[in-house]
């Protein structure tokens, strides 16, 4: 019997386009004008499924199609869904209209353009299960230390012990964005090589993890820092992130665990600051205290031929209750801080907010010796 070599893609394309009251949320005709365009894009066949959702202000398109990864026709897809929502905002008069898009013109990939990204191809398995990570007030190094955990940290995922198909462990590939070099490290023999990066998270960003003994992809990261791209700030990257589960991979319980710790992450108030990474029900995913504290929601699908069933809001769950106590007790912490650090973020970091032309304007104040 000849195997059946077809290839499924998801796309997860997200921008912060404009949002009601601040940087908030998306409005509800935001998300109905996007629907009505990837619906036409299914009944055309450019895509198989889709749902659209949010995760605060941030448009999210979750895509599933047979054309690989960094495809011309789905990005496009993507930009032109992006600029006609853009059009609602301006007409709602939502704040930071098109906020996200750095460009006027799509030049056939969105890399550097500003929606941030997640693509993952791969043949189905029998059941396919995966989890679909979007974040709010953040940047993609966020996801440096609970990707660690679910895939190197066997006090964390039980199944790099006893599950003979990941005990070999997994191979990490990390992106250093300011040299645009990408590292590829394996756990768990050079689990200290990779901690010696991922632990700064501003630089060296989990970007694809692959099972070892055979090379399957199990996840990938969204990797634009927006400040980078536009050598300004325009608002933090708020990444996603697609993971396998299960058959021989993290399972779903494994991959969700890592969140019940709310660690410190940067972005929170104008991305200048530390703040707990919050996992909440997607309806929960309103930024509002100082805009956070940072929120991540985590969508639970099966993936049959194609289409997307689902999905289940991983974290709408009470098991997830003292975590967000917890965070809040965090947050409340690092605001008695105020504007010093470690509450405000370090000066390299601060180099790319609107703080540097606070500075500028003390430079006639500088004391002549």
């Amino acid at each position: 019997m000849v195997k059946n070599l077809v290839k499924t893609t998801i796309s997860v394309i997200k921008a912060d386009l404009g949002s009601l009251v601040g940087h908030h949320v998306v409005h509800p005709d935001q998300i109905a004008c996007a629907e009505k365009e990837l619906s036409q894009a299914k009944e055309n066949g450019l895509i198989h499924d889709f749902r659209v959702t949010n995760c605060g202000d941030d448009l999210q398109l979750i895509m599933t199609h047979r054309k690989g990864e960094e495809n011309p026709e789905i990005h496009g897809l993507a930009w032109e869904v992006f600029k006609k929502v853009t059009n609602v905002s301006k007409e709602l008069g939502l704040y930071a209209a098109g906020q996200d898009l750095l460009s006027e013109t799509f030049s056939g990939n969105l890399k550097g353009m500003g929606p941030g990204y997640a693509e993952m191809e791969f043949e189905e398995r029998i059941s396919e299960p995966i989890i679909v990570f979007m974040a709010d007030k953040t940047e993609p190094g966020a996801f440096n230390l609970p990707f660690y955990k679910i895939f190197a940290d066997p006090f964390s995922t039980a199944g790099l012990v006893i599950d003979p198909k990941m005990h070999d462990g997994f191979v990490f590939q990390i992106l250093d964005v300011f040299e645009d070099v990408t590292y590829e490290l394996s756990a768990p023999e050079e689990s200290y090589d990779i901690l010696a990066l991922i632990g700064t998270t501003g630089r060296y960003i989990v970007k694809r993890i692959f099972r070892k003994v055979d090379k399957l992809l199990a996840a990938v990261v969204s990797v634009t820092r927006l400040s980078l791209i536009a050598g300004r700030y325009v608002g933090k990257d708020d990444p996603v992130a697609i993971v396998r589960a299960q058959y021989g991979l993290p399972a779903v319980g494994e991959i969700l665990e890592p969140f019940a710790f709310p660690h410190l992450v940067a972005g929170w108030m104008r991305g200048s600051h530390y703040g707990p990474l919050m996992p909440v029900s997607q309806k929960n995913a309103r930024c509002t205290r100082f805009d956070g504290p940072p929120r991540i929601i985590a969508f639970g699908f099966q993936i049959k031929d194609s289409k997307l069933i689902g999905p289940v809001d991983l974290f709408d769950d009470p098991a997830f209750d003292m975590t967000r106590m917890k965070a809040q007790e965090i947050a409340d912490y690092m605001r008695r801080h105020g504007p010093f650090m470690p509450e405000r973020l370090g000066p390299e970091e601060m180099e790319y907010t609107t703080l540097p032309q606070v500075l500028e304007k003390l430079k006639s104040k500088v004391v002549k010796k």
